[in-house]
C-alpha cells in the first residue's frame, strides 16, 4: 500500500508518532512519503529526553521514505530546505495524495 503522511505540528510527541507510524508501515512493507507543512518544516532537528523525534526522522529516511517539505512554510521562517526535507510546492502535496492508497493526518 501507498501511504502519504501529512504533518502539520512539531509538538514533540505527535512529531514522534507520525514518524513511528511511518517507520512501522515501512517495516511492513508500505511505501510512504510524508509531507510537512506549517511549523512541521522544523522537525528535522526536534529533540526530547522521552520523544527524539529527530532519531526517527533518520530511521525512516534510511528506510527509503521521503520526506518533503513546504517551500513556503520553510522560507517564512527564514529555513531552506535540506538533503532530509527538501524544498516543495503545493504541487508536490496534490501529487503525494494522488499516488497514495491512504493519507494519515498528524
Amino acid at each position: 500500500m501507498k501511504l502519504g503522511i501529512i504533518l502539520e505540528t512539531k509538538e514533540f510527541e505527535k512529531s514522534w508518532n507520525a514518524f513511528r507510524f511511518a517507520n512501522a508501515a515501512k517495516n511492513k512493507g508500505h511505501e510512504v512519503k510524508a509531507f510537512l507543512m506549517g511549523e512541521a518544516v522544523e522537525v528535522e532537528g526536534l529533540s526530547h529526553e522521552k520523544f527524539d523525534v529527530s532519531s526517527q526522522v533518520d530511521l525512516f529516511i534510511e528506510a527509503g521514505g521521503e520526506v518533503l517539505a513546504c517551500g513556503t512554510c520553510l522560507k517564512s521562517r527564514n529555513m531552506e530546505g535540506t538533503d532530509v526535507c527538501p524544498l516543495s510546492t503545493m504541487f508536490d502535496c496534490v501529487e503525494m495524495i494522488e499516488w497514495a492508497d491512504k493519507i494519515v493526518t498528524f
